[in-house]
């Protein structure tokens, strides 16, 4: 029998008026991936912030046994001290700093004179980052790097240290279907060299293919751990630990779908890297959506997905952007996001926290923060009208906060995603793009986000997803359009596609151009 690296017993903590655990047990054997699943909200992260020394000693309830002793981490230098090392969902990088020296911070390589060893911190910077797959050069601020990226980084960090237990929370959430291939395949290999690991996540399809045994939380409590290796260990089994019923359709049928006649154009699209002048990142883009239509935007990470989009919403990334925008026919501008706002056009980000959210401000606000001027008068905003907008969102949306005056920061990233999502839509924007909608949510909330997107193209709203997730784009979309190396290489209906040929496309190199005149032909039709 395997020993036990941890042993968290009856484990308990609160906020607040929320009891966010309630007696939790987990059991980690060494040298094992064992995954942690739940609904956001169901207290996983903060089970993995206990232990970390997050929430020091004395802060919760029950005790921590880890590595045949009790462990009282009043800390995260603590925890790390003793080899527990844990990387959040929330990435903890300063954007204006390099690389290497991110990987570094509070751990730099120092020269016998005590000052910093640069040479020798760029070199193993590199060795680290070409275990994550990551290709930059160590001296790259890491503020102009993806999210994606970022995140690579963030593991990377943590692999300099002298780690035996090693706690992801949600690693893949920012990765493509490669990275994240490659990123597991390194756990795999950490587990040959004895490295314990703790993964959080929402994909059920990488817990299958690598966790040894799974624990699945619901509201605040364990409900089981499962042993993947026995036959009847299914994603379907772990939904239905997770939700408490089972999920027959992970996506919902769309309802009154009609699609009616082109609402918006966008032709020739060409946009700069925002700190590098000749670099372009999207080139010459070319695509439309149908009022009713749901359009998916695949491709791999770097493709220009996320450049594209921010590019054509008030050109909040990149620069010299050329080509043109039509609405109903009519040239548009989208110079500024309050011209892009005014135009009908709105764009949940991918990242949330960061772009999509005040995380310090109540949800009422973050709500009405992108159509204020519907509810000022004479420069004054009306609190009383802006408190029932909310409250009508909070039931429309199914948002899940005991009141609109709480914290966005303090929501699940299932409800977080909502409260996005109810600011653009009270704009009344009619072509509505949203970023990696459901990055980092569970499925019982993926459903939801699903049936909103139907919802807002049964009104005959124009929405385009991006995603890294081809089966999400699959079953959510009518066309898919896909991108590389910043241009438009083709585009399907969503009955005629498979992961197989969209990865054709999504791979298609810089010089071959069929795909133009797919969406050539789409843009004709």
């Amino acid at each position: 029998m395997a020993n036990n690296i941890l042993e968290m017993r009856k484990i308990s903590k609160s906020f607040p008026g929320v009891k966010a655990l309630s007696d939790v047990e987990l059991h980690v054997q060494e040298g094992e991936i064992h995954a942690i699943c739940g609904e956001n909200g169901a207290g996983k992260s903060t089970l993995m912030k206990v232990l970390s020394g997050v929430y020091p000693y004395g802060h919760y309830e029950g005790e921590i046994h880890y590595d045949g002793s009790e462990a009282k981490f009043h800390s995260i230098n603590d925890s790390e001290h003793a080899g527990v090392v844990i990387i959040h969902q929330e990435l903890a990088l300063v954007p204006h700093l390099t690389v290497a020296e991110n990987i570094f911070l509070g751990n730099e390589r120092r020269a016998k004179t005590g000052l910093i060893d640069w040479n020798r911190a760029n070199h193993e910077a590199l060795d680290l980052m070409e275990q994550v797959g990551l290709h930059e050069n160590p001296v790259t601020p890491v503020g102009q790097l993806g999210v994606g990226k970022q995140q690579l980084i963030e593991i990377a960090k943590a692999l300099s240290k002298d780690v035996r237990l090693l706690i992801l929370d949600e690693p893949t959430a920012a990765l493509n279907d490669s990275d994240s291939a490659h990123l597991l395949g390194l756990l795999r290999r950490l587990k040959e060299r004895g490295i314990t690991s703790i993964m959080i996540s929402h994909k059920l399809n990488e817990i299958e293919s690598i966790a040894d045994r799974t624990t699945i939380i619901r509201d605040g409590k364990t409900i089981e751990t499962i042993d993947m290796s026995e036959p009847e260990s299914t994603q379907d089994r772990i939904i239905r630990g997770m939700v408490g019923r089972d999920l027959e359709h992970r996506y919902p049928e769309r309802i009154d779908h009609t699609i009616g006649e082109e609402l918006l154009r966008v032709e020739d699209w060409t946009v700069e890297h925002p700190t590098q002048p000749g670099r372009i990142v999207v080139d010459g883009a070319s695509f439309n959506v149908r009022a009713g239509e749901v359009v998916g935007i695949a491709g791999l990470m770097g493709a220009g997905r996320t450049e594209l989009a921010m590019s054509l919403f008030g050109r909040t990334y990149g620069r010299n952007a050329t080509g043109k925008v039509f609405k109903h026919g009519e040239e548009i501008h989208t110079r500024s996001v309050s011209e892009a706002i005014h135009n009908g056009i709105a764009y949940a980000t991918e990242d949330r926290k960061r772009y999509g959210l005040n995380l310090i401000e109540d949800v009422r606000r973050n709500i009405s923060a992108a159509a204020l001027f519907k509810l000022s008068k004479r420069g004054l905003v009306d609190g009383n009208e802006e408190l029932k907008v909310a409250e009508e969102y909070r039931g429309s949306m199914n948002i899940k906060t005991p009141s609109v005056l709480q914290y966005a920061g303090n929501l699940s990233g299932g409800n977080q995603q909502k409260v996005v999502l109810s600011k653009w839509m009270y704009t009344d924007a009619d072509v509505m793009i949203l970023d990696e909608p459901t990055r980092g949510i569970d499925v019982g909330a993926k459903f939801e986000i699903y049936t909103i997107v139907n919802k807002l193209a049964a009104e005959g709203k124009g929405v385009v997803i991006i995603s890294s997730e081809l089966p999400e784009l699959l079953g959510t979309c009518d066309r898919i359009y896909t991108l590389a190396f910043g241009r438009i290489t083709g585009v399907m209906d969503v009955k005629e596609a498979t992961p197989e040929a969209l990865m054709t496309l999504m791979t298609q190199e810089r010089d071959n151009t069929p795909g133009e005149d797919a969406g050539a032909e789409e843009n004709d039709r």
